[in-house]
């Protein structure tokens, strides 16, 4: 089983990091059995199975819940959950108390925190307090109100500068890796070789030390998917072809058969 340590200590000439979300105890199984490093139950949960537009109303139970029946399914992947929209950052306390929930009731090995400089912080000392926490810079989905889209990010000096300072920022407060969304890939490559800490990139290009999606763009269960993610599996049309012979064979009477005793 992937560790903390060893995931920081994952050489870069070794084999790169792959994450991959998961929201239930089933995907979760099958990520684990196929060798994912990293699961990462990701507050996408609220776009993806609980139908919200964004991950802004995903509260921290449904994380805990979530959380926690993944690691029911996973036995050698890391667990990572995300702290949602609100639960940390506010109040110190409150994000201390959040954090360590995802630990004691979900059982995560470490949280995952959309980072801006206020983060600092509460990093260093969630970590102080034996919390792990991995960073996300860049694209940050849980200010969609604020930035007005899912625009790529550190497209200019400035923007790429200020993503770099605040990725240095986290490894310095003790993130054990961090999270690169959606920025040019000649940017995502500057900050994995000024650290030290593990880059997982998504929409970052391949010159990060890991990779990460949402499980439901891979398997091809999205409607569309982001320009960045890549459909490895068609499992929508499979579920569809699966369900309609279910129904004809039941308006059929196929299904089930007669007993055979």
């Amino acid at each position: 089983m992937p560790t903390v340590p060893e995931i920081m200590a994952r050489e870069r000439s070794g084999p790169p990091i792959t994450m991959l979300t998961a929201y239930d105890k089933s995907i979760a199984e099958i990520a684990d059995l196929a060798g994912i490093d990293i699961v990462l139950v990701g507050d996408s949960v609220g776009n993806t199975v609980l139908g919200y537009e964004t991950t802004l109303p995903v509260t921290i139970e449904e994380m805990i819940s979530h959380t926690a029946a993944v690691v029911r399914g996973v036995k050698e992947s890391l667990v990572v959950t995300d702290l949602p929209f609100l639960s940390v950052g506010v109040d110190e306390s409150v994000s201390i108390m959040n954090a360590g929930k995802m630990l004691k009731m979900g059982g995560a090995d470490a949280v995952k925190i959309e980072s801006g400089p206020h983060t600092i912080p509460i990093t260093k000392r969630l970590v102080d307090l034996g919390i792990p926490v991995m960073a996300h810079v860049g694209l940050l989905p849980q200010r969609i109100r604020q930035i007005g889209g899912y625009y790529q990010q550190g497209t200019d000096e400035s923007s790429a500068l200020e993503i770099m300072e605040l990725a240095k920022g986290h490894e310095n407060a003790g993130a054990f890796a961090i999270v690169l969304e959606h920025m040019p890939s000649d940017i995502a490559k500057n900050i994995t070789d000024g650290l030290e800490i593990p880059t997982i990139g998504i929409g970052a290009g391949p010159h990060t030390r890991g990779q990460v999606l949402v499980v439901d763009d891979v398997i091809g269960l999205s409607n569309s998917l982001p320009p960045f993610a890549r459909k490895f599996g068609d499992v929508r049309t499979e579920m569809s072809n699966a369900i309609k012979k279910y129904r004809e064979e039941v308006i059929s009477r196929k299904f089930p058969p007669e007993d055979t005793d």
